[in-house]
């Protein structure tokens, strides 16, 4: 029976290969035995007496073949926007996927790397649809003005920008997402001179990473987060280079490797000649490369900037703004966008029920009128719902319930609707609580699905807000399930939970029924909207229900659900997203 091939691709020039030989032997060193392994070295001009040398770590399970990339630049040289593409090694890794359209995945690795864990343990981790599985850059995430750049310039948060110079490529999907193309177009709109090809791949793969364990690319650079045996592949980033500095950290393991390939003699020669002048020159280079992070941040026509002045619409640019200047001051329960001018809804004026024939006339109507709306928006992309996770969470309640969740979108109660739908609670009812102003005020098509949609408007009339509570008791009371969002605003796009308030924790201490915390998170589509940013991809986290402690007064009980509540949600964002929850205040509470 044949064994699985694992494909490994290295990029390196005639310099450089003396440094991609190390890597492999010890790549080679410590593999498993039970897949044949397909080693591809994409070059343009490395001799045949070195390339001989290179065969001779070939065994029965590696098999080693040169592949010169001359021809494939030359069949795109004229879409490049630069001239000097065939110098640099580094973004041969783009054409992987397009070269070898026999692989569904393939791993990329630098030479400048010792790999000390069984490379095909890598290559079976199953990064489902995204783009790459990769590692967190450890310059973004532990240098602040690194870090900055990341978010200012290239558009990625700090803690999900991903190191290139090891990743497990999905070459479906880059086929697929036409990753290569969108690799050129962005070299046309703009240069970026800080991490270079790196900043492009994470621009083009922002939200399409699997988060490989970081000991898979152990930078050496930085604070190391666990013992150095446990790592699976050294990185020697930046000026890290044991063959240039003999006090390199952790270089002993490079020299492990380097001393059995037959060009440890050259290296040797290499780090015994290496000048103080080069050693000031690496020094200037990493403080120049630091301020051009700075200055590349600091420029008014940098490629966000751009991005947002060109092809984003000024509302939405403006909304962000106004959103970081509300998270900023801690006023996380104030709306970003004004709503409609309200008008106090008094109690004749609503029946919570809608138990007249009438109203249930209106009402099925409207749901028909929903669903095809809905339906219209699926269908044009607009709405995406990506996943539905935890619908068993949902099914085990057998009583009412109130649901929570994130409110960041118009559109996001339908994604709930879309789930409850999904759920096995066909013979009860979902409703939703809204603001006050929603039902009143807004007008024609929106107006009417606002008032007869199971809507339960808020009213700053406290008669009104008597006859709603009472009307949510009973709703709960006869097992129908009650959406509130008790962030108590929305906020265009917003990933991060915020700060929750006590009305719905109340509801349910109070009627002895569970809440169940829903997270939607997303993810960038490839579909941009007619604002200018893409359209999201969302991801519906049903997780389990918080029951109320009976023995407690329900108030107690309701805040330690919140609180509950709160830390499921948070732990879901960081879980999702890979990133710590922080605010850029501290006047949480």
């Amino acid at each position: 029976m044949d064994k699985q091939i694992v494909p490994i691709f290295y990029a390196c020039d005639k310099n450089f290969v003396k440094y991609t030989v190390v890597s492999l032997y010890s790549m080679i060193k410590n593999a498993s035995k039970d897949y044949d392994y397909r080693v591809y070295i994409l070059h343009t001009s490395i001799s045949e007496d070195i390339k001989k040398k290179v065969l001779e770590l070939e065994n029965d399970s590696f098999k080693i073949s040169f592949e010169d990339v001359t021809e494939h630049l030359d069949a795109i040289a004229e879409k490049l926007p630069i001239r000097d593409y065939y110098s640099k090694t580094t973004y041969y890794r783009l054409f992987i996927a397009e070269m070898f359209p026999e692989y569904d995945k393939a791993i990329y690795i630098d030479s400048d790397t010792v790999v000390q864990g069984d490379i095909s343990e890598l290559y079976m981790t199953d990064i489902k649809d995204a783009y790459v599985g990769a590692c967190h850059e450890q310059a973004m995430v532990q240098v602040d003005e690194y870090g900055t750049y990341a978010e200012k310039v290239v558009g990625v948060s700090r803690h999900n920008f991903f190191n290139a110079g090891m990743i497990l490529i999905n070459c479906h999907q880059f086929r697929m997402h036409f990753v290569l193309d969108k690799f050129i177009e962005y070299l046309h709109a703009y240069t970026f001179v800080v991490t270079q090809d790196e900043d492009y791949l994470n621009l083009i793969c922002k939200d399409h990473v699997f988060w490989l364990d970081q000991r898979w690319n152990t930078e050496i650079f930085g604070e190391i987060a666990y013992p150095i045996e446990e790592a699976k592949i050294l990185h020697y980033i930046m000026v890290s280079k044991p063959w240039h500095y003999a006090d390199c950290r952790h270089g002993e393991i490079f020299w492990k490797y380097a001393e059995e390939t037959c060009f440890c003699g050259e290296l040797r020669d290499i780090l015994n000649n290496y000048s103080d002048a080069e050693r000031k020159r690496d020094a200037e280079s990493m403080d120049n490369l630091l301020k051009l992070a700075v200055s590349e941040t600091n420029k008014e026509d940098n490629y966000l900037n751009l991005v947002n002045k060109n092809k984003r619409s000024r509302d939405r640019v403006e909304i962000l703004r106004k959103i970081e200047q509300l998270e900023r001051e801690g006023r996380f329960d104030e709306d970003v966008e004004e709503d409609p001018p309200s008008r106090v809804l008094m109690p004749e004026e609503i029946d919570y029920y809608r138990r007249g024939a009438y109203d249930k006339l209106k009402t099925k109507l409207a749901f028909m009128i929903a669903r095809r709306f809905v339906n219209t928006l699926i269908e044009e992309k607009k709405l995406i719902i990506k996943e539905i996770k935890g619908i068993e969470h949902l099914n085990a309640i057998e009583s009412g319930a109130i649901i929570t969740c994130n409110h960041f979108n118009a559109f996001d109660s339908f994604a709930i609707q879309m789930a409850y739908e999904a759920s096995e609670h066909a013979d009860k009812k979902f409703y939703r609580v809204i603001r006050e102003g929603n039902y009143t005020s807004f007008p024609g098509f929106y107006g009417f699905l606002m008032r007869h949609c199971n809507t339960l408007p808020l009213s700053s009339n406290r008669h009104t807000v008597k006859k709603l509570i009472d009307a949510i008791d009973t709703l709960l009371s006869e097992g129908h399930f009650v959406l509130v969002y008790p962030e108590q605003s929305m906020w265009w796009n917003y990933r991060k939970p915020k700060p929750l308030k006590s009305g719905a924790f109340r509801f349910a201490a109070k009627n002895g029924v569970p809440v169940v915390p829903c997270f939607i998170t997303m993810k960038d589509s490839d579909i941009m909207g007619e604002d200018g940013f893409f359209v999201q991809e969302y991801t519906i986290n049903i997780s389990e229900p918080i029951y109320p402690d009976t023995s407690l007064p329900y108030r107690k009980s309701a805040d330690i659900m919140m609180q509950k509540n709160y830390d499921e949600w948070k732990s879901v964002y960081e879980e999702e997203y890979q990133i710590p929850l922080e605010y850029i205040t501290e006047n949480i509470s």
